[in-house]
């Protein structure tokens, strides 16, 4: 294998997708390169926050609220008897219901779960959850796709960016590496080349500088894949000048 493609090994690599042959080659190269060996501590760093994706850090109130409301909810009363008689104190219906998923938020609260929504949202958040959960799940599947390929590219100020692709997925993902947060109140947007038209293809995390990103829709036979600086929530068309341009991998 040539030792530039060894080159655009870093991300498969920090993800263990790679081939036993290829990751024997790639490690055989790696202690010889220190860029590549930079690269592979940084994209490890980045898969380590995928697991964050569907995090959801409870409201400082929420525990407070909650507990609240419990209390305001009638009890069984000690020594209590039968179920027949413990479903005539409980409210029915829509209280039961409350009662039910208040108990549940408080005790979770209380034990510092990572998924605890506010009472009023719990159905949005968990919609929301799911949709992250299934993001997650389908960008992990483009990494460690078998027919996976990928591209990396210099990016300004020492970062680095790398295009990976399944074809038979048709799904793309962008890594970056060390990239420079863009300026107050803008955004870098992605964007597949449709053989010289611009398609919108998703927003960058802008508080991150290193992150996996899974572009947005199908690649549909694209000719590579962009980077602008956007207003905050995105542009239709870009509106400067690209910082990263990555044609789509061999």
């Amino acid at each position: 294998m040539r030792t530039e493609d060894l080159h655009s090994l870093t991300g498969a690599y920090a993800l263990h997708a790679l081939p036993d042959d290829e990751r024997d080659a790639f490690e055989r190269h790696l202690p010889h390169c220190a860029s590549c060996e930079q690269e592979t501590r940084e994209f490890a760093a980045a898969t380590a926050r995928l697991g964050l994706a569907a995090t959801v850090v409870p409201a400082p109130a929420l525990k407070d609220r909650v507990l609240h409301r419990v209390t305001t909810v009638r009890q069984v009363p000690p020594g209590g008897g039968t179920v027949d008689r413990a479903l005539r104190v409980v409210p029915r219906g829509r209280g039961l219901a409350r009662w039910a998923l208040a108990a549940c938020l408080a005790a979770a609260a209380g034990l510092g779960g990572t998924a605890v929504w506010q009472y009023e949202r719990a159905q949005d958040a968990g919609e929301r959850a799911a949709q992250a959960e299934r993001r997650a799940e389908t960008l992990a599947g483009v990494l460690a796709a078998p027919d996976a390929e990928s591209r990396t590219a210099r990016l300004a100020g020492g970062a680095s960016g790398t295009l990976v692709v399944s074809e038979r997925q048709d799904r793309a993902v962008f890594l970056a590496s060390g990239m420079a947060e863009p300026p107050s109140g803008k955004v870098y947007q992605l964007w597949f080349d449709d053989h010289g038209t611009m398609r919108p293809a998703g927003l960058m995390d802008a508080g991150s500088t290193s992150q996996a990103v899974l572009l947005e829709g199908a690649v549909d036979g694209a000719a590579g894949v962009g980077v602008t600086v956007e207003p905050a929530g995105g542009s239709k068309q870009p509106t400067s000048d690209p910082v990263a341009l990555l044609g789509m991998p061999a």
